[in-house]
């Protein structure tokens, strides 16, 4: 507790309206949210690389962040970080009965999922004002479009809305890419149904990856990293032949593409 007042205190002397830091003083809940966004992808960065003392200082600035947001509000009248840390508290103590109360045992892990869904209902049903809810109420549409598109696929599943298994997505995937083709064929490829084609493979796509058990963002982070190893590698060796990669064909650049694949697939 010392060490969150201390933390809470450096931040209200950051935000003191005569005596404060003039950035922190600008700064909105719509200021710092990108800035927010890129801390906690820090965090899983670090998290990626096992660097635990990376990842204790990102935790940190994440932290901060929380803090910022807390101060902002208590400044307006509206909650404090304390209150912040009471309701998630009591959520997690709502939504973990089989931990906090008696009604749930351990070992009884269907009974446990069951009821983690059915308190969350229950959640989105008060939140929805008297209207009525939907299984697709409080997806947050800021979430990375992968991240959005398996939450809606997993809460549409719950309701039987799924395939019984990874064979017919392969097909979908298929059926989704010939769309495409057929849009870019169509009229000279109009952006925007172009854009809806592609969108709808991605979807599908990202289905695909559900059924295979594999998270969509985590698989496509680690292709990009691929990627980028490939091409780093690939730059290396076109400077240690003496050639100019800007200068090359496109067989040139994919012959070293394959040379460099061949030899970091054997782990040289």
């Amino acid at each position: 507790m010392d060490a969150v007042k201390h933390l809470l205190g450096i931040m209200r002397a950051l935000r003191d309206p005569e005596a404060g830091c003039p950035w922190d003083l600008r700064q909105t809940y719509s200021s710092l949210a990108p800035y927010t966004l890129e801390e906690a992808y820090e965090v899983v960065d670090a998290i990626e690389r096992d660097d635990t003392g990376d990842l204790r200082e990102e935790l940190g600035d994440l932290l901060f962040h929380i803090v910022f947001y807390a101060q902002i509000a208590q400044e307006s009248g509206h909650f404090t970080f304390f209150d912040v840390a009471e309701t998630i508290a009591e959520k997690m103590k709502r939504r973990h009965p089989h931990v906090f109360s008696n009604e749930y045992t351990r070992a009884d892990e269907a009974s446990i999922a069951q009821a983690w869904e059915k308190i969350k209902a229950e959640e989105r049903r008060e939140k929805s004002d008297g209207q009525k809810s939907s299984q697709l109420n409080g997806i947050t549409e800021a979430l990375p479009s992968l991240i959005s598109a398996e939450k809606i696929q997993k809460r549409v599943a719950r309701v039987g809305f799924d395939w019984g298994s990874a064979e017919p997505v392969f097909d979908k995937v298929q059926e989704e890419l010939e769309e495409v083709r057929a849009a870019v064929s169509k009229e000279g490829g109009a952006p925007d149904r172009v854009a809806e084609e592609v969108g709808d493979l991605l979807f599908a796509v990202v289905n695909l990856a559900r059924h295979l058990k594999v998270n969509p963002e985590v698989a496509l982070r680690a292709g990009n990293k691929k990627f980028v190893k490939r091409f780093q590698a690939m730059e290396i060796l076109i400077d240690q032949q003496g050639e100019v990669l800007e200068e090359l064909s496109l067989d040139a650049m994919n012959g070293y593409w394959k040379e460099v694949k061949k030899a970091l697939d054997k782990g040289l």
